[in-house]
């Protein structure tokens, strides 16, 4: 569906009991809310709240480029929207420094957060600045074959969700790329990061070269408290490559704070 708010649209998908406990899952740059698919299959006791990030799959796409700030109000605006409190915010890649950020803006509404293959800071403006160049002058079809290969590992040709993955980045409008990109670029949260408390489960693929498991897990060991975990078969997507392995580690963790 899609929700109207003041400045922009949102594509949005709701599911699960109204009463269960709420969860919110962030997809990543050049992807959209059906990369959850195969993992919300497997939570049908929880009510989760997925959207397409804007830019991205059926929601707006405003002018490049974007502010983290702009894509954390976003998510909180979605969130107000269908009135879910008390959430734990899944997020992944750039939908995990969105759910750090929201986590740190709002934590009437985030009650704990797992972060996939993520960090406070992913690469460095000038990588970033180079990708949105490349695309603004010969689309994202010139990222695809790299972007495959550091998101799924040196066998990417061969993993079976590599025809969606694909398939789901070169369907997303260069704007609306380019604008995440741009607020990745422009997003170092590591001061405020460091300051989470709340419960959090960081995961990370052992095949994935775009955060590799020693940026994430540095990213852990600034929440204090947090549990992480490597997903050894999985790469930088691990909802789509590993959605059986995800979504187990996701459980356990519900599990343990006794959100299920």
């Amino acid at each position: 569906m899609l929700v109207y708010l003041e400045d922009l649209r949102l594509n949005a998908r709701i599911c699960g009991p109204e009463t269960a406990p709420p969860l919110v899952l962030i997809h990543a740059l050049g992807t959209n809310l059906s990369l959850w698919d195969a993992v919300v299959a497997r939570l049908p006791t929880l009510r989760v709240l997925r959207y397409d990030l804007r830019g991205h799959g059926k929601s707006d796409v405003p002018r490049p480029p974007y502010a983290m700030g702009a894509l954390v109000r976003d998510a909180e605006r979605i969130m107000d929207h269908f009135k879910i409190r008390d959430a734990v915010v899944v997020g992944l890649s750039a939908g995990g420094m969105v759910a750090q950020g929201i986590a740190v803006k709002r934590l009437d509404l985030v009650r704990g957060l797992v972060l996939s293959n993520t960090a406070p800071r992913i690469l460095t403006p000038e990588i970033w600045a180079d990708r949105i160049a490349l695309v603004q002058r010969e689309g994202l079809a010139a990222l695809a074959d790299g972007s495959m290969e550091r998101m799924l590992g040196r066998n990417w040709r061969d993993n079976p969700a590599m025809p969606c993955l694909r398939d789901m980045l070169l369907a997303t409008d260069p704007d609306g790329w380019t604008g995440v990109a741009a607020a990745v670029a422009g997003t170092d949260f590591y001061a405020t990061t460091a300051t989470l408390t709340l419960p959090t489960l960081v995961t990370a693929g052992a095949l994935d070269a775009a955060t590799p498991p020693d940026m994430v897990r540095e990213m852990a060991d600034l929440i204090r408290g947090s549990d992480f975990q490597l997903l050894r078969a999985a790469g930088h997507l691990p909802p789509a490559d590993q959605p059986g392995a995800f979504a187990g580690a996701l459980m356990a963790f519900l599990t343990r704070i006794g959100h299920c």
